[in-house]
């Protein structure tokens, strides 16, 4: 594997042309710290929602940019719902991309993936019935040319995405929601996931908001669902009682160092069920070029 292509971050960041019309206040916080660090910032066309990281391509780890079915489980059952679901093959032609094709039905929000490894959820086999796992996973593993780590989706999540539940520090550590307080289905599936691939793991915390009727799938509380571009990684902030906010942000500068850190408001878009990872897609531009 190219040692040079594969440490590279992302450097660019795409946003549904969706997100300043439906989010204006949010979408000009991001815009404003990625422009305050000259980041590049591109719109994407012919969308039918925000959600972009889910129905856009997967960069892997040599560059190519993997495009997957976008038909979620989720988003069947009803006209508004099924309308809402953007055409992977429209929207990459209508933006100039071409990426490599899959008929694996996998959304990119849950792929978390650094270097040679890749953590998915196993709602990746409810969403390819027709799969043998094993065949599924080592399809997956030759089109992310990484070692594909499965870890439980959480129940009550309907999109069972692993961008809510973990993310890479670097391919031998992870950081995720607080597993002292998380379901212990999910707190032993992701602790064996780390033991048999040698990964280290570092507690996040996080918090449930109450949802209500009009926000019924809110992701207030995630922390763990922020930018990270190139040395820049964006944060949320929730702006709750006591000091959950600060302590978060000074954990992210414990953790990460040597990188940029910066904290936005973007709780209009959590209520909607998602956060910074899931509204941006990013990809290493020169890579592709």
């Amino acid at each position: 594997m190219n040692e040079q292509i594969k440490t590279m971050r992302p450097n660019t960041v795409y946003v549904s042309s969706i997100l300043k019309e439906k989010f204006p206040h949010a979408a000009e916080e991001l815009f404003s710290v990625l422009r305050k660090h000259k980041v590049t910032v591109k719109e994407l066309n012919n969308t039918k929602d925000i959600w972009c990281r889910d129905y856009m391509p997967v960069q892997n780890s040599m560059g190519e940019l993997i495009q997957f079915k976008y038909n979620p489980s989720y988003l069947r059952g009803k006209t508004e719902w099924e309308e809402s679901r953007s055409d992977v093959r429209e929207v990459c032609s209508s933006n100039g991309i071409t990426p490599i094709f899959s008929n694996l039905n996998i959304d990119g929000g849950n792929v978390i993936l650094c270097e040679d490894k890749a953590v998915l959820t196993d709602r990746i086999f409810l969403e390819n019935p027709g799969y043998d796992k094993n065949r599924l996973i080592s399809e997956l593993e030759g089109l992310l040319k990484a070692k594909v780590i499965i870890i439980p989706a959480i129940k009550t999540d309907v999109t069972g995405h692993a961008d809510g539940m973990v993310r890479f520090v670097d391919k031998d550590t992870l950081l995720g929601n607080d597993l002292n307080v998380e379901y212990k289905y999910i707190r032993d599936g992701i602790n064996k996931a780390c033991s048999e691939n040698g990964l280290n793991y570092i507690n996040v915390p996080f918090f449930e908001q109450k949802s209500n009727k009009n926000h019924p799938m809110n992701a207030i509380g995630i922390y763990v669902n922020y930018l990270e571009v190139d040395n820049l990684i964006v944060l949320p902030k929730f702006n709750v009682d006591g000091n959950r906010d600060e302590e978060t942000i000074g954990l992210f500068k414990k953790i990460f160092p040597n990188r940029i850190i910066e904290t936005i408001d973007y709780n209009e878009v959590a209520l909607e069920g998602g956060l910074l990872n899931c509204s941006t897609w990013t990809i290493h531009e020169q890579i592709i070029q």
